[in-house]
């Protein structure tokens, strides 16, 4: 029996040759960005960091904002609709952008906080 549900989804963000972090989608957040998000895997892009408590990498995802929120806890996954960036909260932020919440990073989260210029993201589904 496979982990994933038609609810949540689980899948890797792997920092390239460095780490790989669990992270379930949520449907039940925002299901037609979580929908789109997992028509276009596995999604691959350039890891950046925004202050120290936000990983991202930018995809060609459009999709408007679903379920806005500004509040995000460690851990959390969003979607930005206005530059199609998919967001990983390395601590907790009250952001001046209103995000689209999809999902939650299992253990591992603090490896995203060793992130260096020129490394890479690649996001996929769990095989099941």
């Amino acid at each position: 029996m496979s982990s994933s549900s038609v609810s949540k989804k689980q899948l890797i963000l792997e920092i390239k040759g460095k780490a790989k972090i669990p992270c379930d989608l949520k449907r039940h957040l925002s299901p037609r960005t979580v929908g789109t998000i997992m028509r276009s895997l596995p999604l691959e892009g350039h890891a950046h960091l925004m202050g120290k408590s936000i990983a991202y990498f930018e995809t060609s995802i459009d999709s408007g904002t679903e379920r806005p929120r500004k509040e995000f806890k460690k851990g959390d996954v969003a979607f930005l609709a206005s530059s199609g960036d998919l967001c990983f909260f390395i601590a907790d932020v009250d952001s001046g952008k209103t995000m689209t919440p999809i999902g939650k990073l299992g253990e591992n989260v603090d490896a995203l906080k060793d992130l260096k210029p020129g490394d890479s993201f690649l996001f996929y589904e769990v095989a099941g």
